[in-house]
């Protein structure tokens, strides 16, 4: 258990049962400290290693994490309580994001040349060198992926990690440290730390040179005030209240099973899960028919079962939330469709996935992110009309459009202020596409995971530029400065009209 730690431990509770999983290691204050020494001290060498060698254990983790996926899908589903499928799909993020990063850092890291103010006499070099150490905290309702995704592209770049994830959920993130170990990534290069945020929060920014962050809106703004304090950099994965659009030429039974796998995957403890379903309203009452009654019929389940087609909440807290909303809907008037009830006869956090309509204002669920496996249907009758339904919210994070005009889905998404739009496809489709940027507009965060800044945000750029002696910027050859001014204004407009500049 590589945990920085004076000896404090805590009991981690299996979401399925309620019964203790692990006991684990508790961080301080110093035990933090301790971690960005070490960090630090192991840093400086891996910086100088070159940046095909520092991507070899993250090449071999592709094959190796598929091979043993059996074993990291049990410790997944242990600390989180979703369903196996669910949990599949952390393996195959972790492994398609180490396979793209690790093939792309050389090319995304190697100086590039830039053009010079004076062609053939200004020779101008672009560098990218590490942040140094970076502070990552990930969230427990993906705990694999958004640990390990984030980690990747930091460490290729050159970087050490001081990585907090949530304490129920820290075992995957040590099962991955100890297999990238094997696969010849120095361990000390990847710290660990544990404990609760009001705790060792404050100094784990303290000594971080750059801040990623994935969890709460809320949470997210103290660490861009803190960030800002000291003139450090961070990216912010934050809330969302994520909308999809049926238009009313979708095929609705491909748009129904879509409409499944974005509201309920994760039991709805995704950032990027549908909470607001929007129906043309001359196929609302066709589209929501064959919903409900596919989701009355979901399969509810704990333990290993591939069959399984949703799994438990992970939290209490969570529980409460999502039992919070749904009752202060139904009592100011919404309609409950299905579900609505929490399942203790299938462990203590399980909930039904739940339909509603009607949902108003002056409710709860309307605009606060439920972060649970509930939706809420609303007809619209225009293109017009439903962006600006979408549009009305603080986050923008994720959305959703289902037709079957390709070219009318594309132009609609343009106009949806959300970081990611998927037509067809609930999240997976822009989600997993590695080399396009990843992040939220609005409340939903700052900065982009994947793309090409998903590994750049971790580097600082330099710029190195020489001179040749035979032309600057002062008059050469004594001559006077204001025919030496003329000289370079003709010069300068010549350039100009030879596309030189």
């Amino acid at each position: 258990m590589h945990v920085t730690s004076s000896g404090r431990t805590r009991h981690i509770i299996a979401p399925f049962t309620g019964e203790t999983l692990a006991e684990l290691p508790v961080s301080d204050v110093d035990d933090v400290r301790r971690a960005y020494e070490k960090a630090r001290a192991a840093q400086a060498e891996w910086a100088r290693r070159p940046v095909a060698e520092r991507a070899i254990p993250f090449l071999r983790l592709h094959d190796a994490i598929l091979d043993r996926r059996a074993e990291i899908l049990d410790i997944v589903q242990n600390e989180t309580g979703k369903a196996r499928k669910h949990a599949f799909e952390e393996v195959l993020d972790v492994a398609g994001c180490a396979l793209h990063y690790a093939r792309r850092a050389p090319g995304l890291l190697a100086p590039r040349a830039r053009k010079g103010v004076f062609p053939g006499a200004t020779r101008v070099v672009e560098l990218r060198r590490p942040k140094g150490v970076v502070a990552l905290i990930s969230p427990w309702n993906y705990p694999l992926a958004l640990g390990v995704t984030d980690a990747v592209p930091a460490l290729l770049a050159g970087n050490a990690i001081v990585h907090k994830p949530d304490t129920q959920t820290a075992q995957s993130t040590l099962w991955t440290i100890d297999l990238l170990a094997e696969l010849g990534m120095p361990r000390e290069i990847w710290q660990v730390v544990l404990g609760e945020p009001a705790e060792i929060g404050d100094a784990l920014l303290d000594d971080a040179d750059y801040v990623a962050f994935t969890g709460s809106t809320r949470g997210g703004r103290k660490i861009a005030e803190e960030a800002a304090k000291r003139l450090i950099g961070c990216s912010l994965e934050l809330g969302g209240k994520n909308p999809m659009v049926v238009l009313d030429d979708a095929d609705l039974d491909v748009a129904v099973q879509g409409a499944i796998r974005a509201c309920f995957t994760n039991a709805g403890q995704l950032c990027l899960s549908i909470e607001r379903l929007y129906v043309h309203a001359s196929v609302f009452d066709a589209f929501a028919e064959r919903f409900v009654e596919q989701v009355r019929g979901m399969k509810l389940g704990a333990g290993h079962d591939w069959s399984v087609q949703m799994g438990s909440l992970t939290s209490r807290r969570q529980l409460d939330t999502v039992s919070t909303h749904v009752d202060d809907a139904v009592a100011k008037g919404a309609r409950l469709l299905t579900g609505g009830r929490a399942r203790p006869d299938l462990g203590p956090l399980f909930y039904e996935p739940t339909v509603l309509t009607g949902v108003t204002e002056d409710m709860e669920l309307c605009r606060n992110e439920t972060f649970g496996p509930v939706v809420a249907l609303y007809p619209f009758t225009s293109e017009d009309e439903v962006v600006e339904l979408a549009n009305d919210t603080i986050y923008g994070l994720n959305a959703s459009i289902w037709t079957s005009s390709l070219p009318r889905g594309r132009a609609l998404a343009a106009r949806v202020r959300a970081g990611t739009v998927n037509i067809n496809e609930g999240y997976a489709s822009a989600y997993a596409s590695y080399d396009a940027p990843m992040g939220g507009m609005k409340a939903s965060g700052l900065g982009r995971r994947h793309g090409s800044e998903g590994l750049l945000r971790y580097t600082e750029s330099k710029t190195v530029a020489s001179q040749a002696g035979w032309l600057g910027f002062e008059p050469p050859f004594g001559l006077p400065y204001e025919k030496w001014a003329a000289t370079l204004a003709t010069t300068l407009k010549t350039m100009r009209r030879l596309r030189l500049k």
